[in-house]
This record gives C-alpha cells, sequence and structure tokens, in this order.
C-alpha cells in the first residue's frame, strides 16, 4: 500500500543530510554552516506548506492527533491510521518545529534580518543574544530527537515493520489496520509538479531573504 509521495520521501532525506552537515560544522565550528541553513531553511518552508496542501499523509491534519491519543497508542489501545502514527506524529512535530526555530534563530544571528525596517529597534543586542542561546539548545534537542527517532526505527525494525524502507519507496510492507480498511479510507495524493512549485516558491522567499540583507 502507498503511504508517502515522492516529495515527503525526498524532504526526509533531504533534512538528515542537512542536519548531518549542520551538526558537524556547528559544533565544529568549521564549513558551510550558514549555505546549510539556508537550503534546510527552504525545506522546511516547503515541508510546512506542503503540510497544508500536500497529500493526504502529509498533511498535519491527517497525522497530528492529541497527546491522550499518543499516550492510548503507546499502550497498544489504538490502531494507527496509514501514515505517521499517533507517537510518531508529535517527534515529526517536533523536529520540524525545533528546526524552523533553528533555522530563524540562525538567520539572526547571521544578521539576514538586519536589513528589514525597523530592525535596529526590533533587533537589539538582547535578541540577538537570546537568539545564540535558543540556537545552542536547539542544537542540542535536535540531538537528542535524532537519537530517538534513530531508536524508534530498530524498535520498529524487531516487530517486522521497515520504516527506512517505506520511506525509500513509498509502500508500507505490512498490512495497515483493519480498522482502516473498515473505515473505507482511500488516500489522496498531490502531483509532483504541485511540490516542485512549492519548493522553487520556498527557495525564491530565502533568496529574496538573502538579497535583501
Amino acid at each position: 500500500m502507498k503511504i508517502w509521495d515522492l516529495p515527503t520521501r525526498l524532504y526526509h532525506w533531504l533534512q538528515a543530510l542537512l542536519f548531518i552537515g549542520l551538526a558537524a560544522s556547528g559544533f565544529s565550528g568549521n564549513g558551510p554552516h550558514v549555505y546549510l541553513g539556508l537550503a534546510l531553511f527552504s525545506l522546511i518552508l516547503w515541508r510546512l506548506i506542503w503540510g497544508f496542501i500536500g497529500s493526504d499523509t502529509s498533511r498535519f491534519s491527517q497525522f497530528v492527533s492529541s497527546p491522550r491519543a499518543a499516550f492510548q497508542y503507546l499502550r497498544g489501545k489504538i490502531q494507527p491510521k496509514p501514515g505517521h502514527n499517533p507517537l510518531g506524529a508529535w517527534m515529526v512535530i517536533g523536529m520540524i518545529t525545533t528546526l524552523f526555530i533553528q533555522c530563524i534563530t540562525g538567520l539572526v544571528i547571521a544578521g539576514f534580518f538586519d536589513a528589514i525596517p525597523g530592525s535596529e529597534t526590533l533587533l537589539t543586542d538582547g535578541v540577538f543574544e537570546v537568539s545564540g542561546v535558543v540556537h545552542g539548545i536547539a542544537a542540542r534537542i535536535l540531538v537528542v530527537c535524532v537519537v530517538l527517532h534513530v531508536l524508534a526505527i530498530m524498535t520498529y525494525k524487531l516487530r517486522s515493520k521497515p520504516l527506512v524502507l517505506a520511506m525509500i519507496t513509498g509502500k508500507q510492507s505490512h498490512p495497515p489496520s483493519v480498522e482502516s480498511f473498515e473505515s473505507g479510507i482511500q488516500l489522496a495524493f498531490s502531483s509532483n509538479s504541485k511540490a516542485l512549485l512549492v519548493l522553487i516558491a520556498s527557495v525564491l522567499v530565502t533568496m529574496t531573504i538573502v538579497v535583501m540583507s
């Protein structure tokens, strides 16, 4: 059963690669950290927009659930729908939110918002100082999130649910829950052309910020 569209899969692997590069260059103080950050910012914008207008399993409205639902899933009391399970959904939201905060604080630190009208009033020394602290804390939170994500992947692998393979092929290799079939769920997938246009728009936003700085 197909559950992941191509844009979502590309986002996942590009995010992983960029995070590795950003972590290595950020903690060591060497490498193209700013350029990788700009690329990640474009990627995050792409995913945020895709979360509202993309395929069913990519939409936030489809997989975001209450903390209570995540707890019940952890206890095995509810069956997940195709796509992110309730617990994994919160991990996705947490990582995207933290990455977005990381990008914004990075842009502030790098001076990309200095040319914005009124920035001399808004971007005070205190704001730069707080941005630096938040940037450092968020980086460490992301490392913890990645470790938890890898542990979850290993756990599901032991339970014969290969999440990595599904994110490569886009197909779920184990049958979805009986509940999904009984409720007659039909997944709708948006076109790759639509995703490409959103990606181009996201890159243009980033380029505009760079040009204006």
